[in-house]
């Protein structure tokens, strides 16, 4: 039998890339053009969203599920599509291993749930169920799944 699929996206849902942001020096930010995800190591030292490693541990050890990685790395700062791997073996370890999908069109998956706090990169057209994460930068409210806490309550793991 084959267990649901979920994706899980890095940014904004695993790791804290507002966070690195909010950091960045104003001159650092203008030299990127204002687009910090073409920042050399950026993507290196961010820190893990609250609740996010517990959650996917939760999700991993249920045994229901099969998870992936599905992220979107910025053409222009190749260093980031290592940084990111690097980030998810630092504090996953062996569970995405080969696990790990960078692509630019989410929408070309097929999966049962994907876990993203965006609908950009194809994730709003994702064939199957998209959990909103998160803080919708756009319309400046919380998504229908504001936090890990919420998803563990959808996927009933939440003790």
């Amino acid at each position: 039998m084959n267990q649901p699929i979920i994706y899980i996206d890095m940014d904004g849902v695993l790791a804290d890339f507002s966070k690195a942001i909010a950091n960045i020096p104003a001159e650092d930010l203008a030299k990127s053009k204002n687009e910090p995800d073409n920042i050399p190591g950026i993507f290196e030292h961010l820190e893990p969203i609250e609740g996010a490693i517990e959650a996917v541990e939760k999700l991993n050890n249920s045994g229901q599920y099969e998870l992936f990685i599905l992220t979107t790395a910025p053409w222009h700062n190749p260093t980031a599509w290592m940084h990111k791997r690097l980030w998810i073996e630092r504090y996953f370890g062996e569970v995405f291993y080969k696990k790990i999908i960078i692509t630019h069109r989410k929408d070309l998956l097929n999966g049962d749930y994907l876990i993203d706090d965006r609908t950009a990169n194809g994730a709003g057209n994702f064939k199957g169920t998209h959990l909103h994460f998160g803080w919708d930068y756009v319309n400046d409210k919380l998504n229908n799944y504001p936090n890990w806490e919420a998803v563990l309550d959808y996927f009933k793991l939440n003790n």
